[in-house]
């Protein structure tokens, strides 16, 4: 984690043109992840720290042409990879930082978070946001294609008991941030935390 965008622009900016390839069996992951929010037909949702825009797609089915989808990023190297692969068709992008989100309070009806969590520089702060630009009752999910053991694997290190994501450390952040996590899912093939905002 880290308060240096520029950091995080430069780290997902070098890898932004070929991320799709290099993670080209993850579609069903986010489709499945996608319907456990249990989006209706015109709901409003919010793709966090979308990268190239991988979920837009089952985001933009879940809604239908009624809903609406955004995709946010910090990094313009990433929203323009999601529009060479065509996701802009599923959805508005928007380059902002989610820390400071020009949307509405209230506004949206679930926020989908793809390997976000990790990034923020204020988790707390961070989860607070999205909270505030969702209605109450609305749902959030922090996703990631791969478990945390898995992950940390693949990155070469071990998990730790600080991990934010372990769930002894992010139902209770959830918490303080205005969430109530109603579901923890930590496997090989998946993380999966979903939650209600409690207003």
């Amino acid at each position: 984690m880290s308060n240096d965008h520029t950091r995080v622009q430069e780290f997902f900016g070098a890898r932004a043109a070929d991320w799709d390839s290099r993670f080209p069996d993850d579609g069903p992951a986010y489709a499945a992840a996608v319907a456990e929010l249990r989006l209706r037909e015109g709901a409003h949702v919010l793709d966090a720290g979308c990268g190239t825009g991988r979920a837009l797609p089952p985001l933009r089915a879940a809604v239908g042409p009624s809903g609406l989808v955004v995709g946010a990023d910090l990094t313009p190297a990433m929203l323009q990879a999601a529009v060479r692969a065509g996701r802009d068709r599923d959805g508005r992008l928007l380059l902002t930082d989610v820390a400071a989100l020009p949307l509405r309070s209230r506004s949206l009806d679930a926020v989908f978070a793809a390997g976000l969590v990790a990034h923020l520089p204020d988790p707390g702060g961070n989860l607070r946001e999205l909270a505030r630009v969702v209605r109450p009752g609305g749902a959030l999910a922090l996703f990631h294609p791969i478990g945390r053991a898995a992950l940390a694997a693949r990155q070469g290190r071990r998990v730790t008991p600080d991990d934010l994501r372990a769930e002894a450390n992010l139902r209770p952040l959830l918490h303080s941030s205005g969430w109530r996590m109603t579901s923890y899912v930590d496997q090989d093939a998946r993380f999966l935390a979903l939650a209600v905002h409690e207003d």
